[in-house]
């Protein structure tokens, strides 16, 4: 699943910079690193971090607002000082040059989101489950019931003989009740992992999300274009005037966008991590009644005799 996820993101952030380098050149080698760490921020949320979509989709913008309105709403700019570009940044806050593509961009993602982040912390306490349950201590009763089960016919030269079923049952079940303990709440488990799968598959689907984040930036950087003079004039009294060429340059041409790349990468990580979901919840499915019937498990096939009249009982061959 993880893989699936990094596969993704890779795909959505290869396709960002595409719109940068496409259709803003002009900011598109400083754009590199706010999307870079927009979908650093998107992959460590998703594993479960102390962060929030919003505060980096916002931080996003936040790195956004100095290059676009440097370079492509008044490229005549010479001095972008760190107070300036900081007051740039504060001042976009305020203004919300990016209109309400921004705060949509985090609904979107904020739903997609959510449930991938459930499913990754979830699969990770599945996974200290079975960890802490594949040592499970053995107590001396246990101990003792296991070494008459396996070895003490060996005492009376019986090394061939293999223990009852039903015996092997009683021991198993003895040695495994504490373990057993914990059908009721991985029942429980399996039945969350359906739901969050669902919920990725369905409403909240995470590659519509992410695959969208280029045309969400793409659009938010059109309404600030679409506003610049209204927004020079806000800057201008807050900020102050920036030093400028001389015959100041025209700003950049709004250039619409459409589809940066192709969608077969994307069609292919879609297929990729549908195939894992519908794999995977089947495969868990099967695993519902694991700690529930791990005695069974334990003494079926090798370990017992099952298709012969003489078996080991405990105290002599039956």
């Amino acid at each position: 699943f993880l893989e699936a996820f990094e596969s993704l993101l890779r795909f959505a952030e290869n396709r960002t910079s595409s719109l940068f380098e496409t259709a803003y050149r002009p900011m598109a080698k400083e754009a590199a690193e706010p999307v870079k760490e927009l979908f650093t921020d998107i992959s460590l949320y998703i594993l479960g971090a102390e962060t929030t979509v919003e505060s980096a989709v916002l931080r996003f913008f936040d790195s956004l607002f100095p290059l676009v309105y440097s370079r492509l709403i008044n490229p005549g700019i010479t001095d972008l000082s760190e107070d300036y570009t900081e007051c740039l940044r504060l001042t976009r806050q305020d203004i919300n040059p990016f209109g309400h593509f921004s705060k949509n961009m985090v609904t979107e993602l904020s739903k997609s989101l959510w449930a991938s982040r459930m499913l990754s912390q979830a699969l990770s306490l599945g996974i200290e489950v079975i960890n802490s349950t594949e040592h499970a201590a053995l107590s001396k009763e246990c101990s003792r019931a296991l070494v008459r089960m396996q070895y003490c016919p060996h005492c009376q030269g019986l090394t061939l003989i293999r223990p009852c079923v039903g015996y092997c049952l009683n021991v198993m079940r003895g040695c495994l009740a504490s373990v057993a303990e914990l059908d009721a709440q991985w029942r429980e488990f399996i039945s969350t992992l359906e739901y969050l799968t669902n919920e990725m598959a369905a409403s909240h689907e995470l590659e519509t999300a992410l695959a969208g984040i280029w045309s969400s930036i793409n659009e938010a950087i059109l309404h600030a274009q679409l506003n610049g003079p209204q927004l020079s004039a806000t800057v201008d009294k807050v900020c102050g005037q920036p030093k400028q060429q001389e015959g100041n340059l025209s700003s950049a041409s709004i250039v619409p966008v459409k589809e940066v790349t192709g969608t077969q990468t994307f069609v292919m990580a879609h297929t990729s991590l549908n195939n894992r979901r519908r794999e995977f919840i089947s495969y868990m499915k099967r695993s519902r009644t694991f700690y529930a019937s791990i005695a069974e498990r334990l003494c079926d096939g090798d370990l017992v005799m099952r298709d012969s009249s003489t078996c080991w009982n405990g105290e002599d061959v039956v």
